[in-house]
């Protein structure tokens, strides 16, 4: 799927106005805005990047691991990636007077995405080619695509720290990523996430978020749609429906609940603080929500966020990752439901949750917390949050 030519500007849903150009090395940058003059095209954010960088050819590879069946990319080139610069050397800031330049050339922006430099899969399908020419080890190109997402050009703030507004348009940029990466030959899931704090791991201290378009559906969704399909052979329903139904039937482990969305910890979380956002309507992916759900989820989302920056005391920034998990794009679709993850590795203030023995290498977790404990905790930190 070719992007639009340069300085293609249309307007969305949500008061948003979309413009897409080109990066100097070919590369599709993409503005989500919502302040005046630019949402109503009065005028345009810097459509030239100046830089001197020569075409992108990044030629990615994935080989099947025979033991699980899981794809695993082959991505060299990421080991020379950046790393924690500092705040003036920042590829995600504004490229303004006196700076580096970085990823977007204008001097200001509401909400940017652009592909990544050191994607993990990127290019067109291709043939397979066996490691060693043995069938044993297939092997073919990592198709696909991998976007950075800034949710503001504000170097030191968060994805908590945005209004409702804003937050509205990063669901609208979330929500037209994935509709256009689904349509993308040989993509099979789409997949938009955050990781925040070195805890997790990230490079970049610049508040951001990811969008990745893996040319097959994930191990963890393959899974759950086994899971999924036996449940409705069994009984007729939607696995991911009748969990939400029955956690809010429940509700000791209820965080909070609106119009269109609810938010609960998993009877059986793995993590020390996780928490699932979903829609109260089945709908398979982020495209498919209405106006009245895209404008619930901007507040409640921000909510929650807020919520997990309160759960330590002492803790000002939870690390965390948030990802929202949709339905595969071209099959078994009827058997997802989307639902966001958000969790953290943190277990107490400056202690850290260690994939040991029992969850590296068996896959079989233990949970130090208790889901009903960790619930309350996230409802009495609201109750703070309004009270101050």
């Amino acid at each position: 799927m070719s992007a639009p030519p340069r300085g293609v500007s249309r307007a969305v849903p949500g008061s948003v106005r979309r413009t897409a150009t080109r990066l100097a090395d070919g590369r599709e940058l993409l503005y989500f805005d919502d302040s005046e003059p630019y949402v109503s095209g009065g005028a345009t954010r810097e459509l030239v990047d100046r830089r001197d960088l020569a075409p992108v050819r990044r030629s990615t590879r994935m080989r099947r691991d025979p033991l699980t069946g899981d794809w695993v990319a082959i991505a060299a080139h990421r080991m020379t990636r950046t790393h924690l610069p500092p705040a003036d050397l920042c590829p995600l800031c504004p490229s303004g007077t006196g700076r580096e330049p970085g990823e977007v050339p204008a001097d200001d922006y509401d909400v940017a995405v652009f592909e990544n430099r050191f994607p993990s899969f990127s290019g067109e399908p291709g043939e397979a080619d066996p490691v060693d020419g043995d069938p044993l080890w297939p092997q073919r190109a990592a198709a696909g695509r991998c976007e950075v997402v800034c949710f503001t050009a504000e170097h030191s703030s968060a994805f908590a720290d945005l209004g409702p507004r804003r937050a509205r348009t990063v669901v609208e940029a979330w929500a037209d990523r994935t509709a256009e990466l689904s349509a993308l030959p040989g993509v099979e899931q789409v997949f938009c996430f955050e990781n925040r704090g070195e805890e997790i791991g990230v490079t970049l201290h610049h508040p951001h978020g990811q969008v990745y378009a893996y040319p097959f559906v994930t191990p963890r969704t393959e899974a759950l749609l086994r899971r999924a399909a036996a449940h409705r052979a069994a009984t007729g329903g939607n696995l991911l429906r009748d969990v939400l139904d029955a956690e809010r039937a429940a509700g000791s482990r209820m965080v909070l609940s609106g119009q269109a969305w609810s938010a609960y910890v998993p009877a059986a979380a793995r993590w020390p603080v996780e928490v699932h956002l979903a829609p109260h309507r089945d709908v398979a992916d982020l495209a498919e929500l209405d106006d009245a759900e895209r404008d619930e989820l901007a507040h409640v989302y921000l909510d929650l966020l807020r919520r997990m920056d309160r759960f330590f005391d002492g803790v000002e920034r939870l690390p965390y990752i948030a990802g929202w998990h949709q339905a595969p794009v071209r099959r078994d679709r009827a058997l997802g439901r989307l639902h966001l993850q958000l969790f953290s590795v943190l277990r107490a203030p400056g202690k850290l949750k260690y994939l040991a023995g029992s969850e590296s290498g068996m896959a079989a977790w233990v949970n130090d917390t208790a889901p009903e404990a960790v619930a309350a905790r996230l409802r009495e930190v609201a109750e703070q949050g309004t009270a101050g």
